[in-house]
């Protein structure tokens, strides 16, 4: 019993140290311009992610083929929702106006246009960040759609998970603000 007692201590203490540093993305930044929104309501979709994005800790490309993960470093929250909230935050700042709904909008919030965004690379390889999506913009009501390739390098100063994060953060608001220039044109 003593034992087993023991054992299940030094489980519980290995689990609460293996990570300490806990990370997000889903603060949206406050943009400089703002845009008209045209009475659009936007719907936006889940953000796709990359596979290797959904384990919980950060991940980090030795070589194009080699993907780690750095220890002691986790995000905080599932990165597809979190990009996703943060998409949404940053839509409605950038617009000045709070109709900018997540999937599923039900029927009292239908939006006017609909966003679709694929993050198909988002890591750190040796001193940069790689950011590359596509993304979609469609208007509910006639159809019609726009699509674009995103593509961004970042500097990576360091290579620590903070260095690596905040990379990261300005990578996503670039493409956060390429969108928003693509639904204003639209």
């Amino acid at each position: 019993m003593k034992k087993s007692l023991l054992f299940s201590f030094a489980l519980l203490m290995a689990g609460c140290a293996m990570s300490n540093n806990y990370y997000v993305l889903s603060t949206a930044s406050q943009p400089t311009t703002h845009f008209s929104s045209k009475n659009r309501t936007i719907g936006v979709e889940k953000v796709l992610v990359p596979k290797y994005l959904f384990k919980r800790e950060i991940a980090v490309a030795k070589s194009a083929s080699h993907v780690t993960f750095l220890d002691g470093a986790v995000w905080a929250e599932d990165l597809d929702a979190g990009l996703t909230q943060r998409l949404i935050g940053y839509m409605q700042k950038k617009f000045n106006q709070p109709k900018v709904y997540a999937y599923p909008w039900g029927t009292d919030r239908q939006p006017t246009v609909k966003l679709k965004v694929q993050v198909t690379r988002f890591i750190a390889q040796g001193d940069s960040v790689y950011l590359d999506a596509n993304w979609e913009v469609e208007n509910m009501r006639s159809s019609r759609r726009k699509a674009r390739l995103f593509s961004v390098t970042v500097p990576l100063p360091g290579h620590g998970s903070s260095e690596i994060v905040d990379a990261m953060d300005r990578a996503f608001g670039k493409l956060e603000e390429a969108i928003a220039k693509g639904i204003s044109s639209f």
